[in-house]
């Protein structure tokens, strides 16, 4: 998967929006408000930082070469994965789409509702 690619899919979500708070190189996906991946555009190789389950953490990490623990973020919860190494495309979309249900389970109960009735 490259940058692109990474960037269509993390754009598909239900509601989600992209902005650069940071700079103008770091581009942030959000649904409700809040963060579920971060795509750094200077990075020596093309990753994506995003949010995991704390018990499923390491195994990924174990598991893919792939995946790191997120810079410059809480360790317990963001993983990083380079894109172009041995996570296949179809698991870094699961991992982006688990980002985005870690991030939605987190909110309220009426946030949550009116994610669920979001059209898209």
């Amino acid at each position: 998967m490259d940058i692109e690619q990474a960037r269509a899919f993390c754009l598909s979500v239900k509601g989600a929006t992209e902005e650069t708070p940071f700079d103008d190189v770091t581009l942030v996906y959000k649904v409700m408000g809040k963060m579920f991946a971060l795509l750094p555009l200077d990075a020596e190789r093309p990753m994506i930082a995003v949010k995991c389950d704390p018990e499923q953490v390491i195994e990924l990490r174990d598991h893919y070469a792939a995946v790191e623990p997120a810079r410059h973020f809480n360790k317990t919860y963001w993983n990083q994965i380079i894109l172009d190494s041995d996570m296949p495309d179809a698991q870094i979309c699961h991992w982006i789409r688990h980002s985005v249900d870690e991030v939605i389970k987190k909110m309220s109960a009426i946030k949550r509702r009116a994610y669920a009735e979001m059209k898209g």
